[in-house]
């Protein structure tokens, strides 16, 4: 794996969400990249459940699964703290038993209705670069669009930024000027498939945030 760098694209004013992926699509097709299929990043939020009669002013501690099909063997989880755990797919049973309550007793996650999120959409590759136009829904509606490039042959984001800055802005303009606050707070050190996961992370929940104060999302 390369160095991963994924951002929110913004939707204009008085187009709709399908119509900037339909641009974006013709934008990296025209650069002479080819569609290799599709992928998704999905992500799953669990509170930790306080005992019955405990009062507590903690606020509850949360875990976020996320599934990458990149790495169709690897579930990821990402604890309130910033750890990040990679395990293989036997721990999304782990997590099913931790969330059913059993023999009376109450189960010690309990998920967020109506939390998963999910970026979807398709694939291309253009010689040593892997991009991916994925759009972003929540209970099956849609909140925004997210951009992943990733540049293969190397893992020091430092040594491919310029190269990878230059293709992003070719069909994204301005909006790649910068690294990802994740991929800049590490460019001298190896990336990892974890830090792909934190980046899709910190988007879902800047999508829910929206949602919750009221913003509007086309």
């Amino acid at each position: 794996m390369g160095v991963v760098c994924v951002y929110a694209f913004p939707v204009p004013e008085g187009k709709s969400g399908q119509q900037v992926v339909d641009s974006l699509q013709k934008q990296v097709e025209l650069l002479g990249a080819v569609k290799t299929g599709n992928f998704s990043v999905d992500c799953e939020t669990y509170q930790a459940n306080t005992q019955a009669g405990t009062l507590t002013t903690t606020p509850q501690r949360l875990i976020h699964v996320l599934h990458n099909s990149e790495q169709p063997a690897s579930c990821f989880s990402v604890l309130d703290t910033g750890t990040t755990l990679i395990a293989d797919v036997l721990f999304d049973v782990l997590i099913h038993k931790l969330t059913s309550g059993k023999a009376g007793k109450e189960a010690f996650y309990q998920q967020r209705k109506g939390s998963k999120m999910e970026s979807k959409g398709p694939r291309y590759e253009l010689s040593d670069f892997i991009i991916k136009i994925g759009s972003v829904s929540m209970a099956s509606n849609f909140k925004g669009i997210l951009v992943e490039v990733e540049y293969s042959p190397c893992s020091v984001p430092t040594e491919c930024w310029n190269l990878m800055r230059e293709l992003m802005q070719s069909f994204m303009g301005n909006v790649a000027e910068t690294p990802p606050t994740l991929v800049k707070n590490k460019m001298d050190n190896f990336y990892l498939p974890g830090d792909t996961i934190n980046q899709y992370l910190e988007h879902f929940t800047n999508f829910r945030k929206q949602t919750v104060m009221g913003q509007p999302i086309r």
